[in-house]
């Protein structure tokens, strides 16, 4: 049974380290020679800021990402988001 809990935790974490991370446009210009843009992605009607960068995450990841940059957002009514996403090279 002990093995079986820690195999559940160790894939749990393993698969939690594949989601796409948001990086600030600051931090990414430190190491931007280390990636290449693969894409954009947007969201919008989002309730909450959590959801949005959820959504933009679950996109960059699908896009095949390794990180986002947020490039633009806007918290009128709803939340709305865009963003660059980029893969290491």
């Amino acid at each position: 049974m002990k093995k079986l809990i820690l195999g559940v935790v160790i894939c749990s974490l393993s698969f939690g380290s594949l989601a796409a991370e948001m990086m600030s446009k600051n931090d990414f210009m430190k190491v931007k020679d280390q990636y290449e843009k693969i894409g954009d992605i947007s969201t919008s009607g989002e309730t909450s800021p959590s959801d949005a960068k959820a959504e933009l995450s679950k996109m960059a990841d699908e896009k095949g990402g390794d990180v986002f940059v947020l490039t633009s957002a806007n918290t009128k009514n709803k939340i709305k988001g865009t963003a660059d996403v980029y893969k290491k090279k």
